[in-house]
């Protein structure tokens, strides 16, 4: 599998696709990090505390504080480490409708997490952006 980084290429085959499940983002110390009894979906270290994503019955379960209930978009597309500009327009598409988005940037894939109320509404969003280039690579070829 072989990464891609052309922007017009990614955009062409976005291919959203909207996790099942709410996910929420919370920030704990490291000691409540480290007594957490199941895996975070993500984690990340910051001199203020321990940011982890996780379902939000898990943290429910746990008493976790949160604040945003969201839902995962992931970006099939296999984006190269190195590509330019993909989050950039995936951001200004959303921004454009109001569609606030958290993204994470995994070694194979972006993931969104957008609110529990517009996750039907940004994947919309996202499908017409992958159709435009689409449309747009067609009529340039």
């Amino acid at each position: 599998m072989n990464a891609e980084a052309n922007l017009n290429i990614l955009l062409e085959n976005l291919a959203p696709t909207l996790a099942e499940g709410e996910y929420v983002i919370c920030s704990l110390d490291i000691g409540e990090y480290e007594r957490l009894p199941e895996r975070a979906l993500g984690t990340f270290f910051e001199t203020e505390g321990v940011t982890v994503i996780v379902l939000r019955e898990q943290a429910d379960r746990l008493k976790l504080p949160y604040t945003l209930i969201a839902r995962m978009i992931t970006l099939q597309v296999y984006s190269s480490l190195d590509a330019v500009g993909l989050l950039a327009a995936v951001s200004a598409a959303l921004a454009a409708h109001g569609i606030p988005a958290n993204t994470v940037s995994a070694y194979y894939h972006d993931h969104l997490f957008v609110p529990v109320d517009r996750a039907r509404a940004a994947l919309q969003v996202l499908q017409e952006l992958e159709q435009r280039a689409s449309e747009s690579a067609r009529a340039g070829r």
